[in-house]
């Protein structure tokens, strides 16, 4: 869709350097921009590469616009603006209404706005909210209630009893609602305790692709409001998870651990069931959380690359360390 760039800054309120009437149609990176493209600038570093971009509007700061000589749109978060610049200009078409004829459904009386595409089951007692998109071949258990504006991509399973909130994003292979992995030990055998609980979800969450959120084995598992979820993560039983958490790839949060609110997860980050961590906490990639904190801040732990005969004698230095550090103390 084409806007001018005098329409761009009535809609976002923003300030434009330049020919207000010239017109774009896409966002794009430096390298691959045209002369109709939007891109943007955040750091003064980059500014070099804009002399060799076909691109004639560029979303910058005040201060680093004054080293640019094409169209600015005025932002002092560039980032920000130009998700928001692609979001106006890549507008996703308002949903046809339908239910194709291939769906199975236990519930009466369906909400009639919402789209259903080929080969879903959705069990009874199910309530869609108005411009609910579920895409084919998924799964929708009983009791679920999903929200207004909601996107359930292809193959996404929802079993019984989840609540999920409104202008939801759940995309294709993820699970919600599973059993937790609950056993007692009866001396010889293991025996399956019964996860009754169920999951509930807030407003404006994004699950990535094949991620698996269990249900609660008494109470909820809960994820709270602008909650973002990455690809392939695991958010075991009874787990709480705080307002505004971002949770990147492969992490893995064992069950009853509970997460404050605006933190942020990095990739194949492993929490321990049981744990509190507190508001505004940043766990690193790699890292292994294993006790509560209680403290706002930037934590890390896991080995940092080395050549693997480094990193051998050093594995051996670290199972010595208490002996020493004993030896030392003595």
């Amino acid at each position: 869709m084409n806007y001018t760039l005098k329409k761009i800054s009535e809609l976002l309120n923003v300030d434009i350097i330049g020919d207000e009437s010239y017109e774009v149609d896409q966002v794009s990176s430096l390298e691959n921009a045209t002369s109709s493209s939007v891109v943007f600038v955040s750091d003064k570093k980059f500014l070099k590469f804009l002399d060799n971009s076909k691109s004639k509007v560029v979303i910058t700061t005040k201060a680093l616009s004054k080293s640019c000589n094409l169209n600015v749109i005025i932002s002092e978060n560039p980032y920000l603006l130009f998700s928001k610049v692609s979001k106006l200009i890549n507008k996703v078409d308002d949903l046809v209404y339908s239910v194709h004829e291939s769906v199975c459904t236990s519930t009466r009386n369906l909400n009639k706005k919402i789209t259903v595409e080929p080969n879903v089951v959705i069990g009874k007692n199910v309530q869609l909210g108005n411009n609910t998109f579920i895409g084919a071949n998924c799964y929708i258990g009983d009791f679920v209630d999903i929200g207004e504006n909601s996107y359930i991509n292809p193959n996404v399973t929802i079993y019984n009893n989840v609540k999920i909130g409104n202008n939801i994003i759940v995309h294709s292979g993820t699970v919600i609602g599973s059993d937790g992995f609950g056993y007692a030990n009866d001396e010889k055998s293991l025996v399956k305790i019964p996860q009754i609980g169920g999951v509930q979800i807030g407003n404006n969450v994004e699950i990535g692709s094949n991620t698996s959120i269990d249900r609660g084995t008494l109470d909820n598992t809960i994820i709270g409001n602008g909650v973002k979820i990455d690809n392939q993560i695991q958010i075991a039983h009874n787990v709480h998870i705080g307002d505004n958490t971002v949770i990147a790839g492969c992490a893995g949060i064992a069950g009853s651990a509970k997460i404050g609110k605006n933190c942020m997860i990095g990739g194949a980050a492993g929490i321990q069931g049981h744990i509190e961590i507190c508001d505004n906490v940043k766990i690193t990639g790699m890292a292994k959380v294993a006790c509560d904190i209680k403290e706002a801040g930037v934590y890390s732990s896991g080995t940092p690359l080395m050549l693997n005969k480094k990193w051998l004698k050093n594995a051996a230095r670290f199972k010595q360390l208490n002996e020493l550090f004993l030896k030392y103390k003595k």
